[in-house]
């Protein structure tokens, strides 16, 4: 009791905790009998990272910030992942038989005792934190190393069946394939990602994440290319595919559960020559954002604000690939959902379920393709419609259409910019007269990561901003950047938002399109008219307001 005591009376000393909280806490601690510290930090009075160095001092051993030490090659080979994995520590160096390992329980004497008796050499502990210690595991080790390393030393178990919804928390620590995956998805969550790439080479296995819109490489263990096959076995198991077909691609999803929330997981399987490389899109059931939250400057939340009001007509979203364009529509959606309207859409793949509005899957394989489900969709006699994706001639002539016939319609188009939607429509076939009387707007979207809050700082502006924004005026002297923290993990940035480019489809713009103009006309004449901005010009009103970085706006545009 004393050295607890001690322990609450030097976290006064130090202005850590009050004596009032102090006092509370020793009275619930009398109740639980826990350690005082634990129950200061339960309770809120003192978080973990404030505790460690005064018990580090009370106790007399060191106290070490893992982002600030070098871990040495020669300890991590002393200690086996599934060593570090199963006591949660991390080895730091190895000197004259010494093995410093930093560790978050001081007190835990038999883990150290278990630790010499295994190892067969001197421990030396130090303290750090439990998530940091769970950290540099993951980073020095790779993910699921643990469970890769009883598996090589087992051999690895067939792919067990899997239910529909599988809760990964739940069976995260199996020694088998099992926990290597859902390791691998609960990693992938953790970290904000939005995809998972698993890419055999010759001598190893490639595992990366795109988190904000960049890829980055997730460490794993170099013996984890002899689990390959087995990992995608897994997955094609829980997303109910054929295992025994490694020659043609497949696509399937997985529902699974994450903390009591479900994630909906899009498996894409491609056959390469060094085997089966596969793609995981993680999806989640997160509620919608509202119209305000979308990055739309206050002219274009006006615009958008007024073309939802329209009775029929066609908007469309352009941009590649995980620009946003679906979040923008299922917005739209949303906004305009109500008890008055019937609201139907087609899409390939659902992402967000809406209660309220009717949702159609496209399934190719049995001949219900986008132009097929449109058609059907016409005969309930929809007030609003949203077309997944307009990829062909058919789809695109009677999604026009429908707009003509009273129909307001949301779609999503591939093109690099707004203008590049009227020449992409022409080019499927469609006459320039549909399009200028059926086109609302089209809307150009990209995704730029936000600067972390955490790190954000001031650097003096780069040179050639004002030719490369077009800049008229006097050029900043600085802009603001993310110096990379952990709450970023390095890379200065954490977040997105959009920048937008809105081409109305005015009278003006109508003529030009009849004449089978260029984008680059229709622009330039959007430009002049409508004071339209590019997206680069939109996104250098992002970087004034100190929301992202000049660099990160060329990348995207």
């Amino acid at each position: 009791m004393k050295q607890r005591v001690m322990l609450g009376e030097l976290l006064v000393e130090r202005g850590l905790v009050t004596p009032l909280a102090l006092e509370r806490a020793l009275k619930e601690q009398k109740r639980t009998g826990e350690f005082l510290g634990t129950t200061l930090v339960r309770m809120g009075a003192i978080t973990t990272e404030q505790l460690l160095p005064v018990l580090a001092d009370q106790i007399g051993i060191a106290y070490v910030r893992l982002t600030d030490v070098r871990i040495t090659p020669e300890a991590l080979a002393k200690v086996p992942a599934k060593f570090a994995s199963r006591y949660t520590l991390i080895p730091l160096t190895l000197v004259d038989g010494v093995l410093q390992v930093a560790i978050p329980d001081p007190f835990d004497i038999q883990t150290l005792d278990e630790l010499r008796l295994l190892l067969e050499c001197d421990i030396r502990p130090v303290l750090a934190s439990q998530r940091e210690i769970q950290e540099a595991i993951q980073r020095h080790y790779g993910v699921g190393a643990s469970a890769v390393e009883r598996l090589l030393d087992a051999g690895p178990r067939d792919a067990a069946p899997a239910s529909l919804a599988e809760d990964l928390t739940a069976k995260a620590d199996e020694a088998s394939v099992i926990s290597f995956v859902n390791q691998l998805i609960l990693s992938a969550v953790h970290d904000r990602a939005t995809d998972i790439h698993i890419e055999p080479f010759e001598q190893l296995l490639r595992i990366r994440q795109r988190v904000d819109g960049v890829m980055y490489e997730v460490p794993v263990p170099p013996d984890l290319v002899k689990l390959h096959q087995a990992i995608i076995s897994r997955i094609k198991v829980m997303a109910q595919l054929d295992i025994a077909e490694r020659r043609l691609p497949q696509d399937g999803r997985i529902k699974v559960k994450l903390n009591g929330e479900e994630l909906d997981l899009r498996i894409s399987v491609l056959p390469t020559n060094f085997g089966e490389t596969l793609e995981i899109r993680l999806l989640s059931s997160q509620t919608l954002l509202m119209l305000e939250q979308l990055g739309l400057e206050a002219d274009q939340l006006q615009t958008l604000s007024q073309l939802l009001q329209r009775p029929h007509g066609i908007v469309f979203v352009t941009g590649p690939t995980g620009s946003g364009k679906s979040t923008t529509l299922y917005t739209c959606l949303s906004k305009l959902n109500s008890p008055n309207v019937k609201i139907l859409t087609i899409e390939d793949p659902i992402e967000y379920q809406i209660t309220g509005i009717t949702q159609l899957q496209v399934h190719p394989k049995i001949g219900f393709s986008f132009a097929q489900g449109l058609r059907s969709m016409l005969r309930h006699d929809p007030d609003i419609m949203m077309v997944g994706e307009v990829r062909d001639p058919e789809t695109a002539e009677i999604t026009i259409r429908s707009a003509l016939t009273g129909h307001l319609v949301f779609s999503t188009l591939h093109t690099n910019d707004a203008a590049g939607g009227v020449t992409r429509l022409i080019d499927m076939g469609i006459e320039p007269y549909l399009v200028a009387s059926s086109v609302l707007c089209f809307i150009a979207q990209r995704l730029v990561r936000v600067i972390c809050p955490s790190c954000q700082a001031e650097q003096p502006a780069p040179p050639g901003l004002r030719d490369e924004f077009g800049l008229t005026g006097q050029v900043p002297a600085t802009v603001r950047y993310g110096k990379g923290c952990r709450a970023c993990k390095g890379t200065g940035y954490k977040g997105r938002t959009a920048i937008h480019e809105f081409l109305l489809v005015t009278d003006n713009i109508q003529q030009l399109v009849l004449k089978r103009a260029s984008s680059h006309d229709i622009t330039h004449l959007a430009q002049q008219t409508q004071q339209m901005r590019t997206l680069r010009q939109d996104g250098w009103l992002k970087i004034q307001q100190g929301l992202t970085t000049p660099e990160e706006v060329l990348r995207v545009t």
